[in-house]
């Protein structure tokens, strides 16, 4: 996600003018990107844009349930058509998915200031980010219908706490990647109860207890010249917390970053092998 400690004042008179320059300055944006909203009936819009913003807003968009929701006729929500529900595996439940997706700060900057600022009517400062509404970590997309000035605190915000559950449930194959799409696209607040996980989030936007501890882990063949050596990629919601990975003939240790995600080197692992991956308080599997 992309924050922002202010906003700028803008003019609701140059609002268009100022929507269209913007479109036309942002890197990968065209007419057929400029959508304003998803087609009625057809799921989210899909927008491949990796790397860079794309599209427009026009016109007025309000805030709902207490600004704590987007208007869906300016943000509906927009996903990557390259992320499927069969190659999870090598995208969003991959660490190091959405630093490959995600698009520089100069683009997603010009864009909060020029074209989701003066939609949302924002004239002064208010304490904000600019968020994608389907986390990049559930294949959102980079296009305008996908991104909002959300208001708020960047730090300690409850919706990272629902986007990290949505994804460790579908990486878990405990729900499937669209229910998880369209779930948090329709109400971010009450994405995990319809889902059937276990909610975190209340409705007033605050934190209830702390999330459970979860994480995910993938094993590939090293590429550092050494037959057996598999790096294994592991996923967490335990930032800073030591994260460990054993198989029958070794194991390893470091500490996760600050997005609880780090890569683990075991040798002498053999092809189908179980890892075992400790994170925190947080214990998964993989195969190698």
């Amino acid at each position: 996600m992309a924050r922002y400690p202010q906003e700028t004042r803008m003019r609701r008179p140059v609002l268009l003018a100022v929507a269209a320059l913007a479109c036309m300055t942002l890197a990968g944006c065209t007419a057929a990107s400029a959508a304003v909203a998803a087609p009625q009936g057809r799921g989210l819009l899909k927008v491949r844009d990796p790397g860079k913003v794309t599209g427009t807003i026009t016109g007025h968009c309000s805030y709902r349930d207490k600004d704590k929701l987007p208007d869906p006729r300016c943000t509906p929500g927009s996903i990557d058509p390259i992320v499927t529900q069969a190659n999870i595996g090598s995208t969003i439940c991959k660490s190091g998915w959405t630093k490959k997706v995600r698009p520089p700060e100069s683009q997603t900057e010009r864009f909060k200031e020029y074209v989701a600022f003066p939609a949302y009517g924002l004239t002064w400062y208010r304490e904000s980010e600019l968020d994608h509404l389907v986390p990049l970590e559930l294949g959102g997309s980079n296009d305008a219908t996908n991104l909002w000035p959300e208001l708020g605190k960047p730090s300690g915000n409850p919706k990272d706490h629902v986007e990290n559950a949505l994804n460790a449930a579908v990486c878990d194959g405990r729900i499937s990647l669209a229910a998880a799409q369209n779930a948090i696209a329709a109400d971010w607040m009450t994405a995990e109860k319809k889902l059937g996980l276990a909610s975190t989030t209340a409705n007033s936007g605050g934190v209830g207890s702390p999330p459970a501890a979860w994480c995910t882990a993938t094993a590939s063949p090293a590429n550092d010249g050494y037959s057996g050596d598999y790096d294994v990629n592991i996923t967490s919601n335990q930032p800073d917390q030591d994260a460990t990975a054993t198989d029958a003939n070794d194991t390893w240790s470091d500490d996760t970053s600050s997005t609880g995600s780090v890569t683990l080197t075991l040798w002498y692992t053999s092809p189908g092998e179980t890892i075992t991956v400790t994170v925190g308080a947080a214990t998964c599997h993989t195969n190698a």
